[in-house]
């Protein structure tokens, strides 16, 4: 989840050259890499500007898809719980080729316009508590007859009025609420906020993402233990005690014809693998019916989603604020997912303009996923961001082709059909290992606090003890308090029973105001490991300017727009930066595609 967890296989060094070159790993750090790795093996096949063969983008790009797979498609199956839409396989299908289309968009609109950096856009789990929160409360829960399948018509009014009305409140939120992301990043208060976020507050804000979310984890995996442990175990199987094991497979070249390569096939698609062979099996048994051919038949081989295809979306100020909490959990995220990035695909360190437009342009794409109506928003995908070390591609045009194959995905309504066929206990046993690795990964970020302190273990555990005790007690008890407005009464229901707000929240004031140094309190380890390193020279400018800045002589006055380069008012040439330092980029390794397709040919 945040950028320094990622980081592995030897690539924890910043892949940009004090001398200006970019797209290898600096030779004075070289001792600090594993000594069993060759030099070859941390370098970057292509780099970020660089432009793969076009068989190669696609080969690549569909990797891609396939690693946020399991988050795209978990969204929109829970989301349908509060939406009253178990029983309704069409509409849930028609939620995922949604979210897909919008994932898609908003990939381009990220890596085009916003950081600029190889980074696929996709749902967040960080907005998915809010609006679980905001369902459960008393005026948006199911009625009894909606949890019946017999007593369900999914063409009649009534029904269609249940679920959309719950949509369109949550699309209204969601737009809302991704304003603030907007103005926070193309106005530069990102950085203001992170001077006041560190470890003890982000540890059990992201921590309690995946624990407060045990209720539809377990709901999933309870229908049927069996398939899910196995689902369980096979994920465990294949990301942790077979990750380092190769499988041949045929690769043909000139110099030795037809031969095999080792590919770590189990490290790269761990998930995808479990959830396929328990699907497999669950079909081989037909004990679940796994192609239910009234769904798969029923749906339309075409659909085009468009901007109010539920209706006009309407706004609640509880809703909005939970939102709210979200939105920011999701914002410190994503700045951490930044920097990962540009060490792993070879980039200098992002610029405080890139991460402000990067931010800007997350918050643009939650208005355009609430706009379309997927009930979420959008956030850089952590997993894809891992994916580039192993492929050792840090091309963002992998990135645009898998944002356009995420687009016809979405255009293609039996794509989204097939995965609402997806057992409820093979989602069960991917969600239960899903969250158990949010949790963690959250827990992983006091590594840079001081946790042999009394104060951080209490501030770490009042705050995610917290975040469990008081949503469940307020969900056990939703009439015990009231203060008279109605208004306020939802907004104070929807943020206690938000477990991530109630713990960050706790956290952020305690760590804030009980006495501690910055060493102590994590500040300047965190700050260290994110520190916005300058930018001026003519890689960055390369990397991070915006497209057909270089051709332009735009008004000096642009620079001091937070979101804008500063040498936006002239070409690279003109910018300021060393040029005697630039040196031709080595091409490493571009004659060897057929070796990163066999990397990815499952």
């Amino acid at each position: 989840i945040m950028a320094p967890e990622k980081e592995s296989n030897g690539l924890e060094n910043y892949a940009f050259s004090l001398d200006g070159h970019f797209c290898e790993l600096p030779d004075a750090k070289s001792e600090e890499l594993d000594s069993s790795l060759d030099e070859d093996d941390n370098k970057l096949v292509y780099c970020v500007t660089d432009v793969p063969p076009w068989y190669l983008c696609i080969i690549l790009g569909i990797q891609h898809c396939l690693t946020a797979f399991g988050g795209i498609i978990a969204i929109p199956l829970i989301l349908s719980q509060g939406l009253c839409l178990q029983h309704d396989g069409l509409t849930q299908s028609h939620f995922i080729s949604t979210i897909f289309f919008v994932s898609g968009l908003c990939t381009l609109l990220q890596v085009t316009f916003g950081v600029r950096l190889p980074i696929l856009q996709g749902g967040t789990f960080t907005l998915l508590a809010p609006s679980m929160a905001m369902l459960s409360m008393p005026e948006w829960t199911c009625p009894a007859w909606t949890q019946n399948a017999s007593l369900v018509n999914t063409s009649s009014p009534e029904f269609i009025d249940v679920w959309q009305s719950r949509i369109r409140a949550l699309q209204g939120s969601i737009m809302v609420g991704s304003l603030f992301q907007v103005f926070v990043g193309f106005s530069g208060l990102i950085g203001l906020f992170l001077r006041f976020i560190g470890p003890l507050t982000i540890a059990p804000t992201i921590s309690l993402i995946g624990l407060s979310l045990f209720d539809s984890a377990g709901t999933s995996a309870g229908n049927h233990w069996g398939i899910s442990s196995m689902t369980t175990a096979l994920i465990i199987l294949f990301s942790q005690y077979l990750r380092h094991i190769p499988v041949p497979f045929p690769k043909y070249s000139k110099a030795k014809k037809l031969h095999t390569t080792r590919v770590y096939v189990f490290q790269i698609l761990p998930v995808l693998l479990g959830i396929t062979f328990s699907w497999l099996i669950c079909y081989i048994l037909t004990s679940f019916n796994v192609f239910p051919g009234d769904v798969i038949g029923q749906a339309s081989w075409f659909s085009f989603p468009y901007p109010g295809q539920w209706g006009k979306p309407t706004v609640s100020l509880a809703g909005v604020v939970g939102i709210l909490a979200g939105v920011i959990s999701s914002m410190i995220e994503s700045v951490g997912d930044y920097h990962a990035c540009a060490r792993l695909s070879g980039a200098p360190p992002p610029p405080k303009h890139a991460i402000n437009r990067g931010i800007g342009v997350e918050g643009l794409g939650c208005l355009l996923a609430g706009a379309w109506g997927t009930g979420n928003g959008t956030t850089s995908y952590s997993e894809n961001v891992g994916a580039l070390g192993i492929t050792k591609v840090g091309s963002r045009m992998v990135i645009v082709t898998s944002g356009v194959l995420m687009i016809i995905m979405g255009l293609f309504a039996k794509v989204g059909a097939i995965f609402t066929t997806i057992p409820s206990p093979v989602l069960g046993g991917m969600l239960m290992v899903m969250f158990g690795v949010i949790s963690a990964a959250g827990v992983s970020t006091l590594q840079y606090a001081d946790m042999n302190s009394s104060r951080n273990i209490f501030i770490f555990g009042f705050s995610i003890f917290s975040g469990l005790v008081i949503p469940n007690w307020i969900m056990k008890n939703p009439n015990s308090f009231a203060t008279g407005v109605t208004e306020l009464d939802q907004v104070l229901q929807v943020l206690l029973t938000t477990s991530m707000f109630v713990g960050g929240f706790l956290g952020f004031i305690l760590d804030n105001t009980i006495p501690g140094s910055k060493h102590e309190r994590g500040i300047l380890a965190w700050n260290k490991a994110h520190e916005d390193d300058s930018c001026n020279t003519l890689e960055c400018g390369e990397v991070y300017n915006l497209p057909f800045s270089n051709r332009f002589r735009w008004p000096s006055w642009l620079r001091y727009i937070p979101f804008c380069p500063p040498d936006v008012s002239g070409s690279l040439d003109g910018s300021g930066a060393d040029t005697s330092s630039l040196e031709t980029k080595q091409q490493l390794g571009h004659s060897e595609p057929a070796q990163i397709i066999c990397s990815v040919s499952l």
